[in-house]
């Protein structure tokens, strides 16, 4: 009884400012990974020239970069457990600085797709470790709004990334879309030595020889297969081939986890209804927002003929607004759960995507900037406070090993969204005549955005049986 008044006693004591350091710290970090992540689509055309290469050969900057993140992010969790997190964080923003030096020195395609490799090793343990040291510091009925500020880099990033990376390639050179990440890292690096919490290493922990060499390979295989979708199809030899051979990896991995005292990830927590369903609607909100928020540039430079800095400057209301929800909805969660702050914000983004499908070359810029402005809303009222719901559904002391599945997840997810809206597209663009004109192809986009309308509604349905709170599950409960 003495132990649960002691517990009260400190939430009731409890001030954001007590956390405001570490979650600084750690959002410092986490916005340096993504806004590189996001900078660099405005920048394909002009390191095409730049390199004197073609398109196909640039896109490997991209992928390559998604595939060793997505190889790296199953191992945050050991190696956050075996050298202690704060170690490991500050490891990882030293070695994707460095490449970012590298990248910007690079003088090849070839060496800026292997630096790139190099910076994705380093960045994919950033988010995973950072959101779990978070989530473990933050108490338990606070923790909406906590994660809430850590998210706000989350949503930004890939906003702010196209507005940065147009002005640099614009009025500077494309060496400074990755010379930019050495100030920001720096500063990331200082505040995670001064401010982030030290643990004691677990030195009893051993690794998953076996989870840790299937893991990377299943998920790499994964997202290789989607990329190659998006610029091959679907039937296509290449994307059929590691598709396969990463499903049947990955479900070889999964009974190896299943079977281990120690396991890589801790994929028990499956069987928890209430995570299934909280990721289930995380994945397709996912898929739904990153699917139509490539499609936001994409329209504005090709049909609006806006520059890249032009089309930046349109999603500053969506970004506003995206700080607005993300603020409003940590604090909503924390009150009523995530059932009402999930269906707000998936409805808001369900009417926003309905807006879009309407566009054409002629719709006026007042009605594009609200639509998009209103999908930044959902997404901020939805992103942080679903993961926060999904982590709460799982056992408090395995949440460094959770949160790389839903990191992963994050990735093979916003990688199928982007892939699946991409080829809708150039089916519809290849329907056209060779001589189409704008309000055509601005209706070739609109279609488009039929498809993540749809995953959106299907993540309004899955919503609606939410429950109003969540109890956070122990391990053994369900075994």
């Amino acid at each position: 009884m003495s132990e649960t008044n002691n517990s009260r006693s400190m939430q009731a004591d409890f001030s954001l400012k007590q956390i405001l350091p570490i979650l600084l710290a750690v959002a410092s970090g986490m916005f340096l990974v993504i806004l590189d992540s996001t900078i660099m689509n405005v920048a394909v055309p002009k390191l095409v020239s730049a390199f004197d290469t073609n398109l196909s050969t640039i896109q490997w900057v991209i992928t390559a970069y998604t595939l060793s993140l997505s190889a790296v992010i199953p191992l945050a969790g050991w190696f956050s457990d075996r050298f202690s997190p704060k170690r490991m964080f500050m490891t990882s923003i030293v070695l994707f600085v460095l490449a970012s030096v590298l990248c910007a020195m690079a003088t090849t395609p070839t060496q800026l797709i292997v630096f790139r490799i190099i910076q994705g090793l380093g960045g994919g343990m950033v988010a995973p470790i950072g959101i779990a040291t978070v989530f473990m510091v933050a108490p338990p009925d606070k923790r909406g709004s906590v994660m809430g500020i850590l998210g706000i880099p989350m949503l930004l990033a890939p906003i702010l990334g196209p507005l940065l990376s147009g002005w640099l390639i614009e009025y500077i050179n494309w060496h400074w879309i990755f010379f930019i990440n050495v100030p920001v890292g720096v500063l990331a690096l200082l505040m995670a030595w001064r401010y982030l919490p030290a643990s004691g290493a677990k030195l009893s922990n051993k690794l998953d020889v076996t989870g840790a060499l299937l893991a990377p390979v299943a998920f790499t295989s994964i997202v290789f297969a989607v990329h190659q979708a998006g610029e091959k199809g679907w039937s296509n030899l290449w994307t059929l081939a590691p598709l396969a051979g990463g499903l049947v990896i990955l479900a070889v991995f999964i009974w190896n986890e299943l079977r281990q005292k120690h396991p890589l990830l801790e994929l028990r927590v499956f069987r928890s209804p209430t995570f299934v369903h909280g990721i289930s609607v995380a994945w397709l909100n996912q898929i739904a927002l990153f699917g139509s928020i490539l499609l936001f540039p994409l329209y504005l430079q090709q049909v609006r003929g806006l520059t890249p800095l032009e089309a930046g400057l349109y999603v500053i209301p969506q970004a506003l607004l995206s700080t607005v929800g993300i603020n409003v909805g940590g604090r909503l969660f924390d009150r009523f759960g995530v059932r009402p702050v999930a269906i707000i914000g998936i409805l808001s983004l369900c009417g926003s995507l309905l807006a879009l499908t309407q566009i054409d070359a002629q719709t006026s810029s007042l009605y594009i900037i609200c639509s998009f402005a209103f999908a930044g809303l959902g997404q901020g009222l939805t992103m942080m406070q679903i993961n926060t719901h999904v982590l709460r559904s799982a056992p408090k002391e395995l949440i460094s090993r959770v949160t790389p599945i839903t990191t992963s997840a994050q990735q093979i997810m916003s990688s199928f969204g982007v892939t699946i809206t991409m080829a809708f597209l150039a089916k519809q663009m290849r329907g056209l005549p060779a001589q189409h004109s704008p309000d055509q192809l601005g209706h070739a986009f609109g279609s488009t955005f039929w498809i993540t309308l749809g995953f959106a509604i299907c993540a309004l349905v899955l919503s609606l049986f939410y429950n109003f709170q969540t109890k956070e599950m122990s391990i053994h409960d369900n075994k």
